[in-house]
């Protein structure tokens, strides 16, 4: 049984930092493509960064700067670093494991406001 597990989100002001973490189970972690993707109220859902199972790493524009994308094969486990946040990065955060098959995580709520 596969599980993606997305923690860290939360509540931040403009500006701040927060750091997501997306737990995996049941998959060979470091053969998959991981991703993160958000979904803004009465938007598409979208892909916010991608990180290959050799490391190379895909950034929306929207993001490049701010938001770094990792993962640590040893833990099973992707995160994405956010800095500099903004009132459009509110969102669900979704976590994504691709190879073939997709399989995605419940989401994790991210909300920027003052």
């Amino acid at each position: 049984q596969v599980q993606l597990v997305e923690s860290g989100g939360g509540l931040v002001q403009p500006g701040g930092s927060l750091r997501l973490s997306c737990a995996a189970s049941g998959i060979i972690f470091s053969t998959y493509t991981m991703g993160w993707y958000r979904q803004a109220p009465g938007k598409e859902r979208e892909l916010v960064a991608r990180i290959r199972s050799g490391g190379d790493t895909t950034y929306a524009d929207s993001v490049k700067g701010r938001i770094t994308i990792s993962r640590d094969n040893a833990k099973n486990t992707v995160y994405l670093q956010m800095n500099s946040l903004k009132p459009v990065d509110t969102a669900v955060y979704y976590c994504e494991a691709g190879s073939g098959m997709h399989y995605w995580g419940q989401g994790t709520q991210v909300a920027v406001s003052s």
